[in-house]
């Protein structure tokens, strides 16, 4: 028995429901790509095999169980109870089978988009990246070219977002002040996680560069400094940021996926080479050499230069 009220066929049962239908039935626009089927009002969700799910703001994987309990707010019980009858197991044959609906989506309160108010200058956006050992020059080529600025209000690193058109839509904040090495990070309110941020498409380069977060970014245009262009930081580990850009830019047909190296960046990384490659991408996966992420390694890279300048 996988639990006390259900045997483990009646738990098989459940699970079998097939997600991209019961995902519809709750209003959802859904459209299959290779062996995924994604989500248009929830592109952090991609279902696999028509049978399971990744979250991407979870990180973890989930059936038509959890599904309804995450996302339809049932308890265990009423999950399974509503699985079988959907999938046409009635447990207890009831005389007259009662009508079972599924809770509409819950819609947040539609802000408008808007960029933080920006400081007077950016001395502490410079000040806090330098000491993270990214280059003067690729934080003042940031700021100047409006992806980077210091918040009035809270002093935040500000990453803007901008879409194809050059307007921003999207902003990623990053506190200029680690206590016990955490900072404040998050994303400004109702901005466009397809958008998420990005520099701007090269059309003579076939290929994107795919980081997690543009401090990681950042960290690998200072070690090279030859990229200028083609890359996009996904400010997660969903994938819809790189599906608008790989769209709005039908030329590019490489990906080079250089998201961090633990747990959550190599099952991200195997999710989206098995995705975009089923897609007809070329795929390669980077992984940082040392430490959990590109701004790891070039701190480290920083450090062993200085012990080296030292000990000569």
């Amino acid at each position: 028995m996988s639990d006390n009220r259900f045997t483990d066929q009646e738990m098989s049962i459940a699970r079998s429901a097939d997600l991209p239908a019961l995902a519809e039935s709750f209003g959802y626009d859904v459209h299959q790509k290779g062996k995924w089927h994604l989500l248009k009002d929830a592109k952090h969700i991609v279902i696999k095999d028509r049978s399971r799910y990744y979250d991407n703001y979870k990180q973890k994987w989930g059936d038509a169980i959890t599904f309804l309990q995450d996302y339809a707010d049932m308890s265990f019980r009423e999950a399974m109870d509503f699985l079988l009858n959907y999938n046409g197991y009635a447990r207890d044959a009831p005389a007259q089978k009662p009508e079972i609906r599924l809770p509409k989506k819950k819609e947040k309160p539609s802000v408008p988009f808007a960029l933080p108010e920006p400081n007077e200058d950016n001395r502490r956006v410079f000040s806090y990246l330098r000491k993270r050992g990214i280059a003067y020059q690729v934080i003042d080529a940031f700021v100047n070219s409006g992806l980077l600025y210091e918040d009035k209000q809270y002093h935040n690193c500000v990453f803007a977002g901008r879409n194809a058109t050059g307007e921003a839509a999207f902003a990623y904040k990053r506190g200029t002040y680690d206590k016990d090495g955490i900072g404040f990070k998050g994303d400004v309110e109702s901005s466009n996680k397809e958008v998420a941020f990005r520099l701007p498409c090269d059309p003579e380069l076939n290929m994107v560069r795919v980081y997690e977060s543009p401090i990681d970014l950042m960290s690998d245009m200072t070690m090279r400094r030859y990229i200028t262009s083609n890359c996009v930081a996904l400010c997660c580990l969903g994938d819809g940021a790189l599906e608008s850009y790989l769209k709005e830019n039908p030329h590019v047909k490489s990906i080079d996926l250089c998201l961090d190296a633990d747990q959550w960046g190599r099952q991200a990384a195997e999710r989206m080479k098995e995705k975009f490659t089923a897609l007809g991408y070329e795929v390669r996966d980077f992984v940082p050499p040392r430490g959990k992420d590109w701004n790891e390694y070039l701190c480290s890279k920083k450090q062993k230069n200085k012990e080296r300048g030292d000990a000569r």
